[in-house]
């Protein structure tokens, strides 16, 4: 049961690590003030409404394109340093309480224990329901 709870600590632990690392970008494609598409990772398609280039040079009334883009990069962590020594002694046996109680929530007792073992039960001397003739139907 050790093992298995280990296993999980330090899985999670990993994935911890990992996802505090990675850095992404998010491309986002605007439509007038409307955002129309999100991508994480690789650029936005669009929405398919690109200006045209006027076919001659001396053309001299040119639209603004309506569509917008924008890309956000989120950066993750670049160094990872685990100092136990600016954590407080408080935090530490906050932590390990913590731990040991989520340990023992889910341990099973395969051992039923009962209080009253040791005593008998009361004998009957007589029989209740048929001396105040109250009888279940």
């Amino acid at each position: 049961m050790k093992k298995a709870l280990f296993k999980i600590l330090a899985s999670t632990m990993a994935l911890l690590v990992f996802f505090s690392t990675l850095s992404f970008t998010v491309d986002m494609h605007f439509c007038g003030d409307k955002l129309v598409e999100t991508a994480f990772f690789h650029k936005a398609k669009g929405c398919g409404m690109t200006m045209e280039k006027p076919a001659t040079n001396d053309c001299s009334t040119v639209k603004k394109n309506c569509c917008s883009e924008k890309q956000s990069l989120v950066n993750g962590q670049d160094e990872l340093q685990l100092n136990l020594q600016k954590i407080s002694f408080e935090k530490q046996i906050f932590v390990a309480a913590f731990v040991q109680t989520y340990y023992n929530l889910f341990q099973t007792s395969e051992k039923e224990v009962s209080s009253y073992t040791a005593y008998s039960p009361p004998f009957v001397v007589k029989n209740i329901y048929k001396l105040d003739e109250t009888y279940l139907i």
